[in-house]
């Protein structure tokens, strides 16, 4: 089943390794779309009714999201790991269950540590708006905060 035929299922199990059954693990994003590193994305719920999709991304150990921003908001609850986030000028270690809030227009990007996947549940509205990527102007503001710059820069 893919993301955009998903039908609304009372019950989906669990499967091993952080997956579900009747859920595709897919690519984040399309490889030329933007700089990130080893993440997949599930898209375990979607429905008009709620506006809504609950999506499961998975970070590799090292690997990253891309840095973006955009207009809708989301919610991302840590599942599994630990990483870090940058929420605008602000990075903050990641824990299981840790619940994140990027408020629209805020540039944001996980990375997973070196030794151990990220998973999260992301839930976005179901139409959104295209991720806005960093220009040289906004790169330079967000590497002018040295703990933003150490983040960009891997660690």
């Amino acid at each position: 089943m893919t993301e955009e035929t998903s039908a609304v299922m009372p019950l989906r199990k669990a499967a091993p390794s952080f997956a579900w059954e009747g859920v595709d693990r897919l690519p984040y994003k399309e490889a030329d779309a933007a700089p990130f590193k080893a993440i997949s994305r599930q898209t375990l719920f979607s429905d008009a009714r709620l506006n809504g999709e609950l999506r499961y991304f998975e970070i590799e150990p090292g690997g990253f999201s891309t840095l973006e921003r955009h207009a809708h908001m989301h919610a991302v609850m840590i599942l599994r790991g630990g990483g870090h986030c940058l929420i605008g000028a602000s990075v903050h270690e990641l824990s299981p269950r840790d619940l994140v809030t990027i408020e629209p227009w805020t540039w944001h990007q996980f990375r997973a540590r070196r030794e151990e996947p990220l998973g999260f549940l992301c839930l976005v509205n179901s139409a959104r708006d295209k991720p806005q990527l960093p220009n040289a102007e906004d790169l330079a503001l967000l590497w002018a905060t040295p703990a933003v710059a150490q983040f960009l820069d891997g660690f």
